[in-house]
C-alpha cells in the first residue's frame, strides 16, 4: 500500500505548490478540501494544513479539529495552517502592523530535526497580513525574521508531532524550503519514498486491469502527452480492448496529423486517424468570434467521435487524460473558478455517449505526466512536446478561419518551430506558436509593393501555464525567424513578437 501525505486546502494560491513539492521528494499526497472528512487509512503519514486568503480572526474563517487530526498523525501547518494552530491551542493571532509579503531571512533559534541540512540562515517567501504574537502554552518557538517574532514553531507535549511555520516552503523563492518539507516528509512522518514512476505504471496497469476487465475501451487522442501517456497505460494494459481515434480537424500544425500517427503507429497503439478537416473548415466559415470558433469545433468533434464509436461493437469505456489540476479545480475550496475561456478538449464526450471513465492520470501533474511517458518508452520528442491549444490554430487565426490562412498560418508557425528546435531553444520555452492577425500592412519585396498580412510569434517560459511570462528569446534569433518568415511564406511581410505577460494577458490570444 503507498503512503500518503493529505494536504488540507484552505484556499491558498500555493496549496498545488505544496503537492508538487511533495511529490517531487517521491511521496504520494493528495489536496483535499479542509472542510472533506479525513479518511485514517493505515497508509496515512502525515498531514498539511494549507494557507489561506482568509484570516483566522474573521467570523467565518475555514477551521479543522487540529487537536483530533494531530492525536492520529504529525501534522505541518503552513501560514494561514500555522495561525489557525495556534489560535486553537490558545495563542494569539493579530493583524501585523504592515502586510508581510515576499522575501525575509528566516533564522533558527533552536536546532531541531525540521531544519537538518539547512542554514542558520536562509531566504524565505512571507505572504500574510495577521502574526502570530503569542505561542500557545507546550509550544516552543524555533526560527524568527526580523520583521516577525514567531516564523516557525513546535509543540512540546508528547504523541504526534506538531510544527507551524509563517512562511511558505513550497515556493521557489523560499531557497531550502524543499529540504524542510523534505525534512517533515522523512524525518517527522518516516515516510519512505516509494513514489516512484516505475511503482505508479505497475500499481496503474494492475488496477486498470481490475477496472476494464474484458470490456472495450475508447479514446480520443490528440496527438499530445496527457493522451498519448493515457492511452499508452489502457494499452499495456488491456492491449487491443483499446481503440484510439485521432481526428484532423484541419486546424492542427503542418503534417502534425500525418506524424502522429506515424508515432502512433511505432509505439505500437491501435489508433484510427479520421480527417474531416474540410467539415470543419465549413463549420468554421464566417465565425469570427472565440468562444463561436471554439463551440464549433468542440461540437464537430464530438460529432465525428460519435460517428466513429457507433461503429465499433460492445464499447463500454470512455478513456480520458484528464490530469490532477483538472481533478483539483472541480473540488476546490470555492468550487471551479470562473471560465476565462472554453478550451475543447473530450470533456463533452461522457454526456454524450454515457459511457464509464478510465481516467489513469488523474493523480498526476503534468511534470509527472511526461516522467511516466519517459518510463513506458514513448519518444523523447513526444513527451517533451509543448501545449497545443484543443481549438489548435483556430484561435491563433484572429478573424474568419479558412483553409487558405491556415495555410499560410501552418507554414509560418513550421518556421519558428524549427528554428526553435534548431537553435536549442525548444525546451527553454513552456509554450510557443504564432499568430495570424487581421492586419494588412505595406511592404517592399524587391522592387514591388506589398499588402500582406502580419503574424506575431508568441513564446512564454511557465512551470504550469497558470501563469507565465514571455521568454527573453536572443534578438539575433527574432530576426532570423523574422526573416526566413518574411522570405519564404508568400502572403507574410511583417512579424512582431508579443511581449505579454499572464496575468494580464493569456497565452493564446483568444
Amino acid at each position: 500500500m503507498t503512503e500518503k501525505i493529505l494536504i488540507l486546502d484552505f484556499g491558498s494560491q500555493y496549496t498545488q505548490l505544496i503537492a508538487r513539492a511533495v511529490r517531487e521528494a517521491n511521496v504520494y499526497c493528495e489536496i483535499i478540501p479542509y472542510h472533506h472528512q479525513v479518511a485514517f487509512e493505515p497508509s496515512l503519514k502525515g498531514i498539511i494544513l494549507s494557507g489561506s486568503p482568509a484570516s483566522v480572526n474573521d467570523e467565518k474563517s475555514p477551521e479543522v479539529d487540529i487537536a483530533s487530526i494531530n492525536a492520529q498523525v504529525p501534522v505541518l501547518g503552513i501560514c494561514y495552517g500555522a495561525q489557525l494552530t495556534a489560535k486553537c491551542f490558545g495563542g494569539l493571532v493579530a493583524k501585523s502592523n504592515k502586510r508581510e509579503y515576499g522575501r525575509a531571512q528566516l533564522r533558527t533559534i533552536k536546532e531541531d530535526v525540521i531544519f537538518k541540512g539547512m542554514d542558520s540562515q536562509s531566504q524565505v517567501w512571507m505572504s500574510h497580513s495577521d502574526s502570530i504574537k503569542n505561542l500557545p502554552a507546550g509550544y516552543e518557538l524555533l526560527a524568527d525574521t526580523d520583521s516577525i517574532p514567531v516564523a516557525a514553531f513546535k509543540k512540546q507535549e508528547k504523541g504526534h508531532p506538531l510544527y507551524g511555520v509563517q512562511f511558505h516552503p513550497e515556493v521557489y523563492h523560499s531557497t531550502q524550503g524543499k529540504t524542510f518539507l523534505k525534512n517533515f516528509l522523512l524525518e517527522i512522518c518516516g515516510c519512505k519514498q516509494d513514489w516512484t514512476p516505475a511503482h505508479f505504471i505497475t500499481d496503474t496497469v494492475n488496477a486498470l486491469r481490475a477496472q476494464i476487465g474484458k470490456r472495450r475501451v475508447i479514446m480520443a487522442l490528440s496527438g499530445g502527452v496527457d493522451s498519448t501517456v493515457a492511452a499508452t497505460l489502457i494499452h499495456r494494459a488491456i492491449g487491443d480492448q483499446l481503440t484510439g481515434i485521432f481526428v484532423d480537424n484541419g486546424v492542427l500544425r503542418k503534417n502534425e496529423f500525418h506524424a502522429v500517427l506515424k508515432t502512433y503507429e511505432e509505439i505500437g497503439l491501435p489508433v484510427k486517424g479520421i480527417d474531416a478537416s474540410e467539415r470543419f473548415y465549413k463549420s468554421l466559415a464566417g465565425k469570427t468570434d472565440p468562444e463561436a470558433k471554439r463551440k464549433a469545433i468542440g461540437s464537430l468533434f464530438i460529432d465525428v467521435f460519435q460517428e466513429e464509436a457507433a461503429q465499433l461493437k460492445n464499447i463500454e469505456l470512455l478513456g480520458q487524460g484528464t490530469i490532477y489540476p483538472d481533478v483539483i479545480e472541480s473540488v476546490s475550496v470555492h468550487g471551479p473558478s470562473v471560465t476565462i475561456k472554453s478550451h475543447h478538449n473530450v470533456g463533452g464526450l461522457p454526456e454524450h455517449l454515457h459511457l464509464e471513465l478510465v481516467e489513469p492520470l488523474r493523480l498526476l501533474f503534468k511534470d509527472e505526466v511526461r516522467k511516466i511517458g519517459l518510463e513506458l518508452g514513448i519518444p523523447p520528442a513526444m513527451i517533451h512536446r509543448h501545449p497545443f491549444p484543443g481549438p489548435g490554430l483556430a484561435i491563433r487565426i484572429l478573424g474568419e478561419v479558412t483553409a487558405e490562412r491556415v495555410h499560410l498560418l501552418q507554414a509560418a508557425d513550421q518556421v519558428f518551430i524549427q528554428a526553435l528546435r534548431d537553435k536549442g531553444l525548444y525546451d527553454a520555452v513552456w509554450q510557443a506558436g504564432v499568430i495570424l492577425l487581421p492586419v494588412k500592412s505595406v511592404g517592399v519585396m524587391g522592387d514591388e509593393r506589398t499588402y500582406e498580412y502580419t503574424v506575431a510569434l508568441r513564446a512564454v517560459t511557465s512551470v504550469d501555464g497558470m501563469t507565465a511570462d514571455w521568454a527573453h528569446l536572443p534578438y539575433e534569433f527574432l530576426a532570423h525567424v523574422s526573416n526566413e518568415i518574411i522570405n519564404h511564406v508568400k502572403g507574410i511581410n511583417r512579424v512582431v513578437y508579443d511581449i505579454s505577460s499572464k496575468p494580464p494577458a493569456t497565452i493564446e490570444w483568444e
